[in-house]
């Protein structure tokens, strides 16, 4: 309108000149026989076809520019939270701390809060992260299926490369070359297109290689916190447990027993066998007491023939029963060694923290006194401390 405008304004401004013109135009016209007044229309209407090409073309160029700066920008946006995610997660060494990590990174990498992520430890699935949408068992159930389905569905040669499965793109966790879990992203949540699969593969990698990792670190610590002989934790990380126990029993009100005991006449075994049948006689009674014990009680090889069993939220009369059975258990349990069997027996002390007891050295001490009580009673027998039976 303005250039309309404009124009009507210039043909009113000089009306009397472009009257010169045109009749100057005819004159040509009828003297040398040239049609000037076409050519001039149609170099004019070429020249404004010509113009409005090139504020097309600036157009087209300005939106695609846009387009570029918003896809920069979100790969930039991208990149970030990736930076952040791999940050994060080399932070984490345990299974807790990346699934904090997931819950908070993951909605927004793949745009949606119904990501799942599965991990597969020796054959069995389990949940890291649960979808929104899927939080129930049979939700779970699905989960591993899909999951399972989609690790079929690849070869080691397209391991890297999603696949769609139940409405799911899965994107395999790898570690190592090796499959440790699956990511799914709804296809509900948006187009795949080839940098949003880039970005999310990204993620896939970085949550294989942490959890890996974790692992290891498991592995490890569990190592340099345990008995390589009897598979029982050392006694440094026993003194730590028995002392967190105690503080969350102070706070709960919930009992906390303790068991110590001793194999009898150890020594004589080790001079007159040998210290390897020794070793058989320690290997026996750890694989006993994880055969019998729950799993959430502590079990400890407290030093030599010693240990240790610590029994959360258990009075003293379930810890004496607890000592009871195990002592009978040892006792007709054949310890095999050079084709013979040899009878072993053990002497029990048991005690009860007291209410609010937070001194790790005073129960362990009371237990100590109650085995050494049962050894000088006959041994095979099992004593409890007369300060934790009185409170």
């Amino acid at each position: 309108m303005l250039v309309a405008g404009l124009a009507v304004a210039l043909f009113v401004l000089f009306a009397r000149p472009i009257r010169y013109l045109l009749d100057l135009a005819r004159d040509v016209e009828a003297s040398s026989g040239l049609a000037l007044m076409p050519a001039l229309i149609i170099l004019m209407v070429l020249f404004l076809f010509h113009q409005q090409g090139k504020r097309q073309e600036a157009r087209a160029d300005a939106v695609a520019a846009g387009a570029d700066a918003v896809n920069a920008k979100q790969r930039a946006t991208e990149m970030e939270q990736l930076v952040l995610l791999g940050q994060a997660l080399g932070r984490s060494l345990n299974a807790d701390a990346i699934r904090d990590v997931v819950l908070q990174n993951l909605p927004k990498l793949a745009n949606t809060d119904d990501a799942w992520v599965m991990t597969r430890t020796e054959g069995q699935w389990q949940t890291l992260l649960g979808g929104q949408r899927s939080a129930s068992r049979d939700g779970e159930r699905a989960r591993e299926q899909t999951a399972e389905r989609a690790l079929t569905g690849m070869n080691d040669t397209k391991l890297a490369h999603p696949v769609s499965i139940d409405g799911f793109m899965c994107f395999p966790l790898t570690a190592g070359g090796a499959a440790v879990g699956v990511l799914g992203v709804p296809e509900h949540s948006g187009e795949f297109t080839e940098g949003r699969q880039r970005v999310l593969a990204a993620a896939a990698a970085l949550l294989g290689i942490s959890l890996r990792n974790a692992d290891l670190f498991r592995e490890v610590r569990e190592h340099s916190l345990r008995d390589g002989l009897t598979g029982c934790v050392n006694r440094t990380h026993a003194v730590e447990v028995i002392e967190t126990e105690l503080h969350r029993a102070r706070r709960s009100k919930l009992p906390v027993s303790l068991v110590m005991f001793d194999i009898d006449h150890f020594k004589e075994i080790n001079d007159r066998h040998g210290h390897l049948c020794g070793d058989a006689v320690l290997v026996a009674v750890g694989a006993k007491m994880r055969e019998m014990l729950r799993g959430s009680d502590l079990k400890c090889r407290y030093g030599g023939e010693e240990f240790l069993v610590l029994l959360p939220e258990t009075p003293i009369e379930g810890a004496k029963h607890v000592a009871d059975t195990l002592r009978q258990e040892l006792s007709d349990m054949p310890v095999r060694w050079n084709g013979g069997t040899l009878n072993i027996t053990a002497s029990f002390g048991v005690t009860m923290a007291l209410p609010s007891e937070i001194d790790t050295k005073a129960i362990i001490g009371r237990a100590d006194l109650a085995m050494y009580c049962a050894k000088e009673q006959g041994r095979n027998c099992v004593r409890m401390s007369m300060e934790s039976a009185v409170a």
